[in-house]
């Protein structure tokens, strides 16, 4: 049986247990969660997190390096930048539209969710970020795993290996064997993410429980709704027009890392997988996949934008707040630019939200209402946003084969 079996098969009996366990009382689920399914779900993911920022500077290095000189290095960030920025930008539209058309916040059943407090935080304001992505220690940015940080660093030794060429090709040739290395600790952990999958989704739906998830039925169906579209008809549309290239064919080859990302609902987490995936099923080029993928599990998060637009009209609606042109281009603008500026915050798409809601002057204590299923819409976006920087990846390095030949 291969892998994509396997976890389909985990990730279904999660779903059952994880049910069961919402039925069970709480030191039942308690007990269970706290000595068998976290623990599980812990060592998928400390497994996987112990390679991602190894993986991702000596991925990076290697694909600026591999890019060659710095001007094709540049169209081809300008490329991944756009792409992520207009994907982004659609994403947002499709969450509003969707939630305007299902109104998931019109059916005044939100008394049942419970009393879940929530404590703001703030997001760095953009040009503290753009600012902060130089690093002044680069091991201290390995360290608290700062990815802006850690990418820009690589670029900068990428460049230096790409200039100098032959005079350090010995140091080349010794990022390209801790690239092996790495590639086959993947090939490893992946062997247990059945097993993760399986503790992660059980513990999530236990913990959510099913009353969460009858009450906010609607706001979910919302989200999920305008996730599968922007999945099914942006991406695709994109992969076809762009890329040249099958949309059924990408996704199935692609199903792997987004049933990790799934599990996991880290994109950092899923990156390992996603890029093995993307270079050797995909076909995608080592050196776009190196520079485009780390980048956008850091920056591009469309499936968090969605929820964010569907969550900001839900939450409107609750409080009988109608949102007139001027929020909803505001929403759509403060979401697209903070999609960077909150990059590498921990509970990054809650915190988007809050920057959201303040900016149109919505309560913030609305994101109490969504609290308790977040983690599983969580998991569905994450799917999400590794798709778009596999889909960004393979339309550029399919541009860049085309560009070769006729060259």
């Amino acid at each position: 049986m291969n892998l994509t079996k396997k976890i389909i098969i985990a990730l279904f009996l999660g779903v059952i247990v994880g049910i069961g366990l919402s039925f069970s009382s709480p030191d039942i689920f308690s007990t269970i969660d706290n000595y068998i399914l976290n623990p599980i779900g812990q060592l998928f993911l400390n497994l996987i997190m112990m390679v991602v920022v190894p993986i991702v500077f000596v991925s990076i290095v290697l694909g600026t390096a591999g890019l060659g000189e710095p001007a094709k290095l540049g169209k081809i960030g300008i490329k991944t930048i756009s792409f992520y920025l207009i994907t982004t930008a659609i994403a947002l539209m499709i969450g509003l539209g969707v939630g305007y058309i299902l109104e998931p916040g019109e059916e005044g059943v939100f008394n049942d969710i419970g009393d879940v407090s929530y404590e703001e935080k703030t997001a760095p304001p953009i040009m503290e970020t753009l600012v902060n992505i130089i690093p002044t220690n680069p091991i201290e940015a390995m360290t608290s795993g700062d990815m802006l940080q850690i990418i820009a660093f690589a670029i900068f030794i990428g460049i230096a290996l790409a200039v100098l060429g032959e005079k350090t090709s010995g140091i080349y040739r010794l990022f390209e064997q801790a690239n092996e290395i790495l590639m086959y600790l993947v090939n490893l952990i992946m062997k247990t993410a059945p097993y993760g999958a399986f503790a992660l989704i059980a513990s999530a739906i236990g913990g959510a429980g099913l009353n969460a998830i009858g009450s906010m039925a609607m706001y979910m169906i919302a989200v999920i709704l305008a996730l599968v579209i922007h999945g099914a008809v942006t991406y695709s549309i994109a992969i076809k027009g762009l890329g040249k290239g099958s949309p059924i064919k990408f996704y199935k080859e692609f199903f792997p890392a987004m049933s990790v990302g799934f599990s996991t609902s880290s994109s950092s987490a899923t990156l390992p997988i996603a890029m093995k995936i993307a270079q050797e099923k995909l076909g995608v080029k080592k050196s776009v996949s190196s520079f485009v993928q780390p980048l956008g599990s850091t920056i591009n998060m469309d499936g968090t934008a969605i929820m964010q637009a569907v969550a900001t009209v839900f939450i409107a609606q609750v409080y009988g707040v109608s949102l007139g042109f001027n929020e909803i281009l505001l929403i759509i603008l403060t979401a697209t630019l903070a999609s960077i500026g909150t990059a590498g915050v921990p509970g990054v798409g809650l915190i988007m939200l809050a920057m959201v809601l303040n900016q149109i002057n919505l309560p913030v204590e609305g994101i109490a209402l969504i609290i308790g299923v977040d983690r599983i819409l969580d998991m569905i976006r994450t799917s999400l946003n590794i798709t778009g920087d596999a889909a960004c990846a393979y339309i550029i390095s399919e541009g860049e084969k085309r560009r070769e030949k006729k060259g």
